[in-house]
């Protein structure tokens, strides 16, 4: 007889899930009525695991999204605390990931599960769309028997980091559309006017001051070698993509980031929101203070902030407080920082306090955000401005010799 999993809830509103073996749902139903449960869903085994073996053979691009992210552990919180088991919960939200990669994750981790592996261990193998944060926050989960709280709180933080992301992302929009137009209408000025002007003072025998004969070369290179130019670029963008992610050459990256008078400010206080956001997560979630500042080291993206919290991970490991080992990067995390993490450690309330301090930096990044097109918008006029005068300028120049010869 085939077997059905199957999802069935009480008069009562119990959940239960388990494995039948019936003749058909029909069957199925009537001897969960028996024991007082309708059935709700009813799925056969050996369907669902062929389903699982042919989409663990697809392969998969593209990463996971926050938002997506955040979808599967809000949801497979509400399952867990519906009673649902966790492989049936994991199998459903697979089947409803967008992702291909995501949903492949799910499938081969449902399959962990069921053979008795460990939620936590399960996730180890994808560490790109569960991060260490979220599996050390998972692991605890487990061990306490809070899994249930402690996926709420993960929700929670991944829809943080989630706004946070696109309110940066959404502040970026407008400089960046700004200056593509303007490069993009420079370089077809360049492609087709530059040359037809410079036909023009061939024809009239004109000495061309230096900057025209620059404007010039550059347009004629652009007109006739247009591939080679396209190769170049493509070139250059995949060298410095390359640099960047060297050690030495992110390292470069994050302190000329940290030195930029607009962006610097911004940087900051989204890592010590990140920082304190992880950290009261973790800790509220039982992770010892230690660990949690290792996890947190892993997850923040300038490799300044990564070392900071790194030397202050020794320091409290030797047992020192938070609050002073954070106390020689004052250059790094603004002096809140410390006194609110020196407040919960006299207090006790350490979670909490660094919970509040996180939407606290979290609104001033917002609002830092909101304001930033408008301190932009002067410096990309002054840009735009100077190129179209160096354009204007080296084009004009030789018709005002011209005409001063006449």
């Amino acid at each position: 007889m085939p077997e059905y999993f199957y999802t069935a809830k009480s008069i009562g509103g119990e959940i239960k899930t388990g494995v039948l073996s019936v003749k058909d749902r029909t069957e199925l139903s009537r001897v969960l009525h028996q024991e007082g449960y309708f059935l709700i869903s009813a799925n056969l085994e050996g369907q669902e695991t062929k389903k699982r073996k042919f989409s663990i053979s697809l392969p998969s691009f593209g990463g996971v999204s926050l938002s997506e992210k955040m979808f599967f552990t809000k949801n497979l919180g509400v399952m867990v605390a519906a009673g649902i088991s966790l492989p049936r919960a994991i199998r459903v939200l697979s089947s409803q990931a967008k992702s291909k990669k995501l949903k492949n994750a799910l499938t081969d981790i449902t399959e962990e599960i069921t053979k008795g592996r460990s939620f936590s261990d399960s996730l180890k193998k994808y560490p790109s769309i569960f991060p260490e944060l979220f599996q050390s926050m998972i692991k605890v989960g487990e061990e306490t028997g809070t899994l249930e709280d402690v996926l709420k709180t993960l929700a929670q933080q991944i829809e943080k980091e989630n706004e946070l992301r696109s309110k940066i992302k959404g502040a970026m929009l407008y400089p960046t559309v700004i200056l593509v137009a303007m490069l993009g209408i420079g370089i077809l000025m360049l492609i087709t006017v530059v040359p037809q002007l410079a036909k023009t003072f061939e024809e009239l025998q004109i000495q061309l001051p230096l900057t025209t004969r620059m404007v010039i070369s550059v347009g004629n290179f652009l007109a006739q070698r247009w591939f080679f130019a396209l190769l170049i670029a493509v070139a250059l963008f995949f060298f410095f993509r390359f640099i960047l992610r060297t050690k030495t050459g992110k390292r470069a990256m994050d302190r000329i980031v940290l030195e930029l008078p607009i962006v610097a400010p911004i940087v900051k206080k989204t890592n010590s929101a990140q920082t304190v956001r992880g950290l009261s997560s973790l800790i509220s979630s039982g992770v010892p203070i230690v660990r949690a500042l290792e996890v947190i080291s892993g997850t923040l993206g300038n490799s300044y902030f990564r070392d900071a919290i790194s030397n202050a991970v020794e320091k409290v490991r030797k047992g020192g407080k938070l609050s002073e080992s954070l106390r020689p990067y004052e250059n790094l995390y603004p002096s809140i920082v410390i006194q609110m993490a020196e407040v919960g450690e006299e207090t006790g309330e350490s979670a909490e306090v660094l919970k509040k301090l996180a939407d606290f930096f979290e609104e001033e990044v917002a609002n830092a955000t909101k304001n930033l097109s408008a301190i932009i918008e002067p410096v990309l006029m002054l840009i735009i401005g100077a190129a179209i005068g160096f354009f204007a300028i080296s084009m004009i120049q030789p018709m005002y010799s011209m005409l001063g010869a006449l």
